[in-house]
C-alpha cells in the first residue's frame, strides 16, 4: 500500500509552508502520498496577530486551505515531517504547542516505530537552523518515532549555506520573511520527505 506521510507545520508568513510542500513533493517523488495540516495559532492571542496585516493575512489564509493538525491524523499516517520556524534558537511555541497535545498518542504507542523528521526557518543566518531541528528530536524519540535526517548522499548538503544539515532542512527567510525558498533548500526539503516515505514502506 501507498505510504502516507503527515506534514504538520506553523508558518507565519509562508516560507515554512514552501517547505511543507517541497517536503510534499519529495514524498510523491518517492510514491508516498502526503499529507499537509496547520497546527494553527493558539498560542498567539489574536490582537498580536492582528497588529501585523501580513502575519493576519497568513493566518487566515493558512486556516483555510489546510485541515488543522491533529493527533488522530499524526497517529493514522504511516511516517511525519514536523515543520516550524525558529524563535530565539528553538521551535515556535505554536508547534511546541501541538506536541504537547500528544500525550494520548505516547501513552497508545501509536506513532511508534514509524519514521519522522523536522525541517525550520530562521530570520537570521544563525538563528538556529541546526539547533531548532534537532530540539525536536527529543519529542520525536519519546512518542516512539524512528528519527529521520538528512544524509550526506544529498550532495545539496555540501554546498549549502543555509539549506540544512543533518538534522534537516532549513530556509534563511529574512527578519520578515522576504526572501523566498531557494531551490537548493527546496531539493534538500524533497530530500527528507521522500527518505521518510521510502523509509515508511520499508517499516510497514
Amino acid at each position: 500500500p501507498m505510504s502516507t506521510v503527515y506534514i504538520p507545520f506553523y508558518s507565519r508568513y509562508g516560507n515554512v509552508e514552501q517547505m511543507a510542500l517541497a517536503v510534499a513533493e519529495g514524498v510523491r517523488e518517492a510514491g508516498g502520498e502526503p499529507l499537509l495540516a496547520f497546527t494553527g495559532d493558539l498560542m498567539t492571542p489574536p490582537e498580536v496577530i492582528a497588529a501585523d496585516a501580513r502575519w493576519q493575512q497568513t493566518h487566515e489564509r493558512l486556516t483555510a486551505t489546510y485541515p488543522r493538525a491533529s493527533s488522530k491524523d499524526l497517529s493514522a499516517a504511516d511516517g511525519v515531517a514536523f515543520g516550524a520556524p525558529t524563535r530565539f534558537g528553538v521551535m515556535a511555541a505554536q508547534m511546541k504547542n501541538f506536541f504537547d497535545m500528544l500525550a494520548g498518542v505516547w501513552l497508545a504507542g501509536t506513532c511508534n516505530d514509524k519514521p519522522a523528521g523536522c525541517f525550520t526557518s530562521t530570520a537570521t543566518m544563525h538563528g538556529g537552523q541546526e539547533i531548532s531541528n534537532y530540539t525536536m528530536w527529543p519529542v520525536l524519540a519519546h512518542l516512539g518515532f524512528v528519527i529521520v535526517g538528512v544524509c550526506y548522499a544529498t550532495p545539496e548538503l555540501q554546498t549549502t549555506t543555509t539549506g540544512g544539515g543533518p538534522y534537516g532542512p532549513s530556509h534563511l527567510a529574512g527578519g520578515t520573511g522576504e526572501i523566498p525558498v531557494d531551490e537548493t533548500e527546496k531539493i534538500i526539503c524533497r530530500a527528507l520527505g521522500s527518505r521518510i516515505a521510502a523509509l515508511a514502506d520499508r517499516l510497514l
